[in-house]
């Protein structure tokens, strides 16, 4: 920041200078134009200079921006708050076992019985998997759970008054979950979206299994923060 600064100051020594040499009572039309044109080069330099072209980064952040017309002071304070956490990982949740008993009932709920989900004993003889693996669909389904935003002693983001969930965008299942393995969540903030009385989050959530580093299930989840 120095650096900009002394660059400007060493611009505005240079035409004092200029100007100084020139007696302007008999300074002819010539010389007037020649300190014009001066002028207007140094002046352009500075302002074309790159050091120059980034000073808005610090009069003019992203926050400043992205709040024009916001005046909400709590969706403010809450964009203010969190906007220095994007592109951070910003929740990891606890380890769940995904038993048989918890597919089954998911099974129950969804009408999918599949084999490879529900029949362990011609799993372990026919499946790749040697065993019954999770719906992808079950794995997608317990993160609320798995990121622990639906504990009413513990919301996520107290300051709003109701968050509502509004979808998903890229869900993809790399891996399939054996039963009996514990899974537990990453959470990570992608973007925020400021709106008059609410925001919108992006948080890309992955899933993966303790004792591996294979990711099982990955989601960008779209959250409205209201205000």
């Amino acid at each position: 920041m120095m650096d900009v600064f002394e660059y400007i100051r060493e611009k505005e020594r240079s035409i004092r200078t200029r100007i100084s040499s020139l007696d302007l009572k008999n300074t002819s039309d010539a010389h007037l134009r020649q300190l014009s044109y001066f002028i207007s080069h140094s002046l352009n330099n500075t302002l074309n200079n790159s050091w120059v072209s980034r000073m808005h980064l610090f009069f003019d952040t992203a926050s400043d921006r992205e709040l024009q017309g916001v005046k909400n002071a709590k969706v403010i304070a809450f964009y203010q708050d969190w906007q220095s956490r994007i592109g951070r990982e910003v929740f990891v949740g606890d380890w769940m076992t995904i038993d048989q008993s918890r597919i089954d009932h998911f099974a129950d709920v969804t009408g999918d019985r599949q084999w490879i989900h529900t029949d362990p004993e011609r799993a372990r003889s026919e499946s790749p998997f040697g065993g019954t693996i999770a719906h992808g669909f079950l794995v997608l389904s317990l993160l609320p759970e798995l990121t622990d935003t639906v504990n009413p002693e513990k919301p996520p983001y107290p300051e709003a008054r109701m968050v509502v969930n509004c979808g998903l965008d890229q869900v993809r299942f790399p891996h399939p979950v054996r039963t009996g393995s514990r899974i537990r969540a990453r959470t990570t903030l992608i973007s925020m979206t400021a709106s008059k009385r609410s925001i919108e989050m992006v948080n890309r959530i992955q899933v993966e299994v303790e004792g591996s580093s294979r990711t099982v299930c990955v989601a960008d989840t779209l959250l409205r923060l209201y205000f």
